[in-house]
């Protein structure tokens, strides 16, 4: 199983969303981190959203960088 964090940064979330829900139906662990000015798009339950740095300070993104086997960034 996969980790990913994938970070929006704001503009269509359409391909974020579908590449995400591909992730979690294979049984990957994904994590969404919005950036500000990102809007969440609407996802399946077992994603993780976190908004930097109202929830998640950079730091701590800094980590999920670390902690995971792939970062996308949208």
């Amino acid at each position: 199983m996969a980790r990913t964090l994938h970070v929006l940064k704001g503009g269509d979330t359409a391909l974020a969303r579908t590449t995400i829900e591909r992730q979690l139906a294979a049984g990957d662990a994904v994590t969404v981190a919005l950036l500000p000015g990102a809007t969440a798009p609407a996802l399946p339950a077992g994603a993780p959203v976190h908004r930097v740095p109202d929830q998640w300070s950079y730091e701590r993104l800094l980590e999920a960088v670390f902690e995971a086997d792939q970062v996308v960034t949208w």
